[in-house]
């Protein structure tokens, strides 16, 4: 069975040597010591390590049940629910007002990889409710912030968000879920969602749905929108829970992956509901979910591809197969362990420079969340905007790509069931999917978040970059790294002045191209996190770190990624500029 351990010591490295945290000056960060800090991912690792990851499995193996109109999730997650629950970890980053413990968003995501590491489906239970939490606490009354927040903060009752129907996933224009207005200020909820996860389980006592439906009286298409909340149990006035409301589940989806967590088709008969935010609004408040849950799908991303990578490595040290060719390394042993061909050491080296990268990046991300909300930081605000469909998108296809590649390791055995490794690429899979497609993640970048505020938040990231590299253009060893950044940066720049060139007379020059971008400049941040990792690593060996393994291993890691991977934007770069041509050239009836 698949193994896992949270990988604290990465983690403190971007959070105290690359983030430097105590030094910021984000509200709440100066309490962040490392010795908190790394008291807090020990336990959510024991958690992960100890609970959750047993669980994943055999979670994957039995999958959700319905029986009589409820949904039994796999054995031992309700046990395991409840341990979460009592060790306080779903309030972690909640408003302290509402029974959270207050911490910044940063160390909320650092905890969530963990345990999305050691059990994805699992976690889903709590992370929606996260991000239903999140938009009631943004958008929600006094009163619903009263009625709410305290039972989701504390996960007695968990949260989902409601937007696909049938005929309609990301165009919800076309949405058909209707809502009447009742005398006492409540709405009447018709209509059916679609895959939403955790619709329906037994680890809660009332599940908190958002769900976005079209008002009477209101316009046609997305302005016609609002959103409302739907409990499964109607609350009284004292908190208790009251009537079953109009809402069931009429059947669980069958997936590839993600087989712990309930995938439901919810239907709404006549159900009561309360206007969350503005009316024909909707969009508004759900975007608070959708931008948070985008983030931490982009976390998915990488969180499974960590622990598909732990397996990967154990059986690479492990498994003999073969001899090296320069000569053996293992004499006293039938053969050398596969760790010693160069083609499997590309393959982990792949793996280790994504997830290592990918962690900085999406650390550093979570460092903007809490500039922008706890310091009111404008820019951080948008920097974080324009970075969301790059994490979502350009994350998820490399995860589910070094998923992929960690089960390339176990060769045939990688695809046996028994060993694990194919529920790792199945379940990342969804990631690529869900949250909005990375197509539309790629047309949210290049369409709208490159323009946003006249080019602003793009054109500070290029200063970013090119201010990093002159800062550090005098350490030569820095060199090998700074050299490819630089080109790469550049060749976004120019895919940026292709579009500003050439989109409006030709819309389609640019959406072809979307693609590539996101990729390209995926490989730009992550490039950016690796020259700033092996800046800190270099400040670590000449402070005589009694640790100098680990800080090389991240120098030659940096490398590794500088002249393997930040190349492949020169790839992306030609592919933008050719144009529309080559995409659109065959009419749609000669496919």
């Amino acid at each position: 069975m698949p193994s896992y351990h949270a990988p604290v010591k990465d983690m403190q490295f971007i959070l105290h040597e690359m983030l430097k945290i105590t030094e910021s000056d984000v509200p709440g960060y100066a309490d962040l010591d490392a010795g908190f800090t790394g008291a807090v991912l020990d336990e959510a690792g024991k958690v992960a390590t100890d609970v959750l990851a047993p669980l994943n499995a055999s979670g994957d193996r039995e999958g959700c049940v319905l029986e009589n109109g409820v949904v039994r999730t796999p054995k031992g997650f309700k046990d395991a629910f409840e341990a979460m629950k009592q060790g306080g970890w779903t309030a972690l980053d909640c408003d302290p007002d509402y029974g959270g413990q207050g911490l910044p968003y940063l160390m909320g995501t650092a905890v969530g990889e963990i345990f999305v590491s050691a059990n994805m489906a699992f976690n889903m239970y709590q992370g929606l409710t996260h991000g239903a939490y999140s938009a009631i606490h943004a958008h929600g009354t006094a009163d619903q912030k009263a009625t709410y927040l305290p039972k989701m903060v504390s996960c007695d009752w968990t949260g989902t968000m409601n937007l696909t129907e049938p005929h309609c996933g990301t165009d919800l224009g076309l949405m058909r879920t209707k809502a009447e207005p009742q005398d006492d200020g409540s709405y009447l909820i018709t209509g059916t969602k679609i895959f939403i996860s955790a619709g329906e389980h037994d680890l809660a006592e009332n599940i908190i749905h958002l769900v976005l439906a079209k008002a009477t009286g209101g316009p046609d298409g997305i302005k016609g929108v609002s959103l409302f909340i739907v409990p499964k149990f109607l609350v009284n006035e004292d908190g208790s829970l009251g009537a079953r409301n109009g809402v069931a589940v009429g059947k669980i989806e069958e997936k590839m992956g993600i087989h712990g967590n309930a995938t439901c088709v919810m239907n709404y008969d006549g159900a009561k509901g309360w206007l969350l935010g503005d009316l024909h609004k909707g969009m508004r408040a759900m975007f608070t979910m959708m931008n948070e849950a985008r983030l931490g799908v982009g976390l998915q991303g990488y969180a499974v591809a960590e622990t598909a990578y732990q397996n990967a490595l154990g059986y690479a040290k492990d498994r003999l197969q073969g001899r090296a060719v320069t000569g053996t390394q293992n004499p006293t042993g039938p053969a050398d362990p596969l760790i010693v061909h160069p083609d499997i050491r590309r393959n982990l080296m792949d793996q280790k420079s994504f997830v290592e990268g990918a962690r900085a990046f999406t650390f550093w991300g979570a460092h903007l969340i809490d500039r922008s909300t706890r310091l009111d930081d404008a820019a951080a605000e948008g920097l974080i905007s324009l970075m969301t469909p790059v994490i979502k998108g350009f994350q998820t296809d490399k995860g589910f790509e070094m998923a992929v590649a960690a089960q390339q390791v176990w060769g045939g055995h990688g695809y046996i069931e028994d060993s694990g490794m194919s529920q790792f690429a199945r379940d990342a899979r969804i990631a690529m999917i869900y949250e909005g497609a990375n197509g539309i993640q790629a047309l949210d970048l290049v369409g709208r978040k490159l323009a946003t505020d006249g080019g602003k938040h793009v054109l500070a990231f290029f200063d970013m970059v090119k201010t990093f590299i002159k800062d550090s253009d005098g350490d030569d060893r820095m060199k090998g790294i700074l050299d490819p950044l630089k080109t790469a940066s550049k060749q976004m720049q120019a895919a940026g002045m292709f579009f500003m060139q050439n989109g409006m007379k030709s819309p389609n020059a640019a959406l072809a191209g979307s693609y590539d971008f996101m990729h390209l400049m995926g490989h730009v941040c992550l490039g950016l996190m690796w020259a700033r990792m092996a800046k800190a690593a270099y400040a670590a060996l000449d402070a005589g770190t009694p640790d100098p393994d680990f800080y090389q291993s991240k120098i030659a890691t940096a490398r590794y990624y500088a002249a393997r991977h930040l190349p492949a934007c020169g790839l992306h770069l030609a592919r933008i500029e050719s144009g529309a041509e080559p995409v659109m050239a065959l009419a749609a009836e000669a496919f």
